[in-house]
């Protein structure tokens, strides 16, 4: 069984600035935000982006041979056969982003017989995730995305090679997130500029990869695509995406090559909050002083609903499953 992440070194409590239905940390006056006054685990950021990302081991960067395939795969033989699930036990996933999209893919991929998941994000669970993310609950505020899904999805699928990466995929440590090559990748990126490069390595270096474009201001799970980046409509990430890949003789004249999880439903526009009202918006995200990507410098944060953001996980992972075990039909 793989290892996952250890347990990082406490940490003094955030600095979480105060908004109308939280305090700020109890720094020996006022009342602490419950989550943190209840004593959960406060995490030291791994600022992987700021220095090279620690060798993986032998035994994390190759996959272990399944030959026996076990009863909890049943219902998976059952649709793919014997020679399918076994090649989705000896495949090997990276998923990129584990938020609302991604800790949906990562757990949906565990139970698919996936065996080996690399899991990647840079971030810790905040509260306002506890409405869409797996790993997210009231106590789990401040603690890595990354481990905890980890421990999460090894507990689905013991057999599995499980590696959490807390990092921030750009051009400094792309090579060594690519490294061992995956089989597949699945891009749930939210970052635009991080997206692109990923999905750019990804076409240079002939990896298979589906990214997955904004799950958020909408609510028709039925209105979820697959397609070539290419042919999307409607969604405007995915826009974004064709024009700077194309900027990169990605796709310019023909087809990108690139499978696109998008929703042909028209955007919602964000609802602002009461409480954004009486003091602006406020960032209650742990180590957001920290982060690479903190919700104050987004320009809209648009309202996302579970319904829909396991929606686009589970295409993600038809495709992903599909493509895994294409050669055994």
């Amino acid at each position: 069984m793989a290892k996952t992440q250890e347990s990082l070194p406490t940490d003094t409590p955030c600095s979480t600035a105060q908004s109308s239905d939280c305090s700020a940390c109890d720094t020996g006056g006022g009342n602490a935000i419950p989550e943190i006054a209840a004593g959960l685990p406060r995490q030291t950021r791994v600022r992987a982006w700021e220095r090279p990302i620690a060798d993986r081991s032998a035994s994390q960067s190759k996959l272990a041979s399944i030959e026996k395939i076990h009863r909890r795969w049943d219902r998976l033989v059952r649709l793919f056969g014997d020679a399918g699930v076994m090649r989705l036990l000896n495949t090997h996933v990276a998923v990129f982003g584990l938020g609302g999209v991604g800790s949906y893919a990562a757990e949906a991929l565990a139970r698919s017989a996936i065996g080996q998941l690399t899991l990647i994000d840079f971030d810790d669970v905040c509260l306002t995730n506890v409405n869409r993310q797996l790993q997210a609950f009231p106590n789990t505020v401040g603690q890595s995305k990354a481990a905890l899904l980890a421990a999460r999805v090894q507990a689905i699928h013991p057999e599995s090679t499980v590696t959490p990466i807390q990092a921030f995929y750009d051009e400094h440590t792309s090579e060594a997130l690519l490294n061992p090559v995956p089989d597949i990748v699945v891009d749930a990126i939210d970052n635009v500029t991080s997206k692109v490069l990923l999905l750019e390595n990804c076409v240079r270096r002939g990896i298979p990869v589906i990214s997955i474009t904004g799950a958020g201001a909408r609510l028709d799970p039925t209105q979820v695509r697959i397609t070539d980046l290419s042919r999307t409509k409607v969604d405007p990430l995915a826009r974004v995406l064709r024009k700077e890949l194309a900027r990169r003789g990605i796709g310019e004249s023909e087809d990108s090559g690139i499978p696109v999880v998008y929703s042909e439903e028209d955007i919602r526009e964000p609802i602002p909050p009461a409480w954004d009202a009486e003091q602006g918006f406020q960032c209650i995200c742990p180590h957001n002083e920290d982060s690479p990507h903190a919700c104050e410098r987004r320009r809209r944060i648009y309202g996302t609903a579970a319904f829909m953001t396991a929606a686009f996980a589970m295409a993600a992972v038809s495709w992903t499953v599909r493509k895994a075990t294409e050669s055994s039909h």
